[in-house]
């Protein structure tokens, strides 16, 4: 079978241009000194033109090829709307754009009816000649550019060259690579630890009530999943800050969603399956490839749903809830298997310890359990705080930790996350709602804590004239576990040596209240969203 080369470059082009590679096209398109004109929806893109979406129609123009006629007419055409709308501003900068520009050289006559449309001299009945009206110019335009691109579905090249490598395995025939076409995946080779604390891209929702609730990387790191206030969840690519257009139900704008606000997210061992637990305690287990639910568990927890994790083979769910307690799920008949019964609030947070024999969790009622997974029993409990009188708190695993408190009780600042620490498979990083993180092992002992700065008189943060505490809110841990990292709920991002318990950075990352804080398993990589719609991604 022949493969036509100019068809190999639209796919190569198309590629490119729905990752938002354009300089890698600009390359290509040079390099071959051919224009490749192709659109992943051509019927979409001429129905903007026909409704007048011109913020659409431009983007997408300034990546295709178009005759010098068929731009003059195209941006003639936003001119005379947006002068229709009484834009004035916005036609002013449409009038000095580079394609106007070019046209004033060659065509002053034409240019200077523009000009004097915008002035208000002449009406846009004038522009485009007698009985020729705006939506039929509008219609012409649509023909004209209709004829100079070509239609590419979305992901056609990663389609095509995944059906090749099945073609291949059918035949016997192997074929060295190290990309998996058919779960979209690359190896990623873990890096050495270094502080991840400066901002290179962001993700905005759109909306003023919009916001990331959750954020997860599956183990193999691929890319970054997001879960909002308004029960979408999304996979975005971390480099770039951009929508994963790969996954075919992303292109076509048919995201995964639940009902109500998504609260927490969770991804299996090998990243192909995606869970999602929603404020109203209703769980929903998704196929990350298709984007396909295939298990919803309605009624989990009777209240919201705040933590999650799969166990080993990904055949159960265990999640934490509002409601105190701790269930696990079977995937494969939809039913609560067993219950881990204690907290007197909300569990916050619950996992697994790496052999999966036991469970680890931490609630609003200031304690960490660990408990038996085979039993259901607790064997302990923690309260996680330091005896301190002065504002300087003492060193890591010094003589004012307290120790085991082994019967439990209120009293203790809420336990609002907990993350296990890399090459260290016995202990937790446990953040609660104060300025220290606590290292905690399994037996329930209080191994390190890592202190913030404390909040002197005199010198106290404010967030929108509220005083604002050093208290953590979320916690993260690098790849190899060098450093601890911690942020507080107005969003000062601390960053500990774990080996002695330095503060070795302190930034600020946000201006609003931070939602939460994620770390990427194999690179560093942070991510950092608040609750004005921003997703902040941090590296070295």
């Amino acid at each position: 079978m022949s493969v036509n080369s100019q068809d190999a470059l639209c796919l190569v082009a198309q590629f490119l241009r729905e990752n938002n590679l354009d300089h890698s096209l600009k390359t290509l398109q040079s390099e071959t000194s051919q224009s490749f004109n192709t659109i992943d929806n051509k019927d979409a893109f001429l129905q903007d033109i026909r409704h007048g979406r011109w913020v659409s129609v431009l983007k997408q123009t300034n990546t295709l090829s178009l005759p010098t006629n068929v731009l003059n007419d195209l941006y003639e055409m936003v001119l005379v709307d947006l002068v229709d709308q009484n834009d004035k501003q916005a036609a002013m900068t449409t009038l000095y754009s580079p394609v106007l520009q070019k046209l004033r050289q060659r065509d002053h006559e034409r240019y200077g009816k523009l000009d004097r449309l915008v002035d208000g001299k002449i009406t846009s009945s004038d522009i485009f000649g007698p009985g020729i009206s705006s939506d039929q110019q509008r219609q012409k335009i649509v023909g004209d550019i209709s004829q100079e691109i070509k239609h590419v579905p979305s992901a056609r090249l990663l389609t095509l060259l995944s059906q090749s490598l099945l073609w291949q395995q059918q035949q016997g025939l192997q074929l060295e690579t190290g990309y998996d076409l058919f779960k979209g995946t690359a190896p990623i080779q873990q890096t050495e630890d270094t502080i991840a604390a400066t901002p290179y891209v962001s993700i905005k929702f759109p909306g003023k009530k919009t916001f990331a609730e959750c954020a997860a990387f599956p183990p193999h790191g691929q890319f970054l999943a997001t879960g909002t206030v308004d029960g979408f969840i999304e996979l975005w690519n971390y480099s770039t800050g951009k929508l994963r257009k790969d996954f075919q139900y992303q292109a076509e704008d048919n995201l995964m969603a639940m009902d109500n606000a998504v609260s927490c997210l969770a991804f299996s061992k090998d990243g192909e399956l995606l869970a999602s637990g929603s404020t109203d305690g209703s769980i929903a287990v998704w196929k990350v490839q298709t984007g396909r639910c295939i298990r919803r568990l309605p009624k989990a927890h009777s209240e919201g749903i705040s933590s999650m994790c799969f166990n080993k083979d990904g055949t159960q769910v265990l999640s934490g809830g509002f409601d105190h307690i701790i269930r696990l799920h079977g995937l494969k008949s939809g039913k609560i298997l067993k219950e881990f019964r204690g907290h007197t609030s909300f569990v916050n947070t619950a996992l697994y310890s790496q052999d999966g024999s036991r469970i680890i969790s931490g609630s609003s009622d200031g304690s960490v359990k660990i408990w038996d997974n085979k039993t259901t029993n607790c064997l302990f409990t923690v309260i996680p705080q330091v005896e301190n009188k002065s504002s300087t708190a003492s060193a890591p695993g010094g003589p004012k930790t307290k120790a085991l408190n082994p019967t439990g009780g209120i009293g203790g600042q809420a336990v609002q996350q907990i993350v296990p620490l890399p090459n260290q498979p016995d202990q937790f990083l446990v953040c609660n709602k104060s300025n220290i993180l606590y290292i905690v092992n399994l037996r329930g002992q209080i191994v390190k804590h890592y202190a913030g700065p404390a909040l002197h008189e005199g010198h106290a943060q404010f967030h929108h004239g509220i005083a604002a505490s050093n208290d953590m809110l979320a916690a993260a841990v690098s790849p190899h576990g060098q450093y601890i990292y911690g942020i507080s709920e107005f969003s000062v991002l601390y960053c500990f040596q774990a080996s002695n318990g330095n503060l070795v950075h302190e930034t600020k990352v946000s201006s609003y209240e931070v939602t939460g804080m994620t770390s990427h398993p194999l690179i560093n990589v942070l991510t950092i969203h608040d609750d004005h719609g921003y997703v902040y991604l941090l590296r070295p």
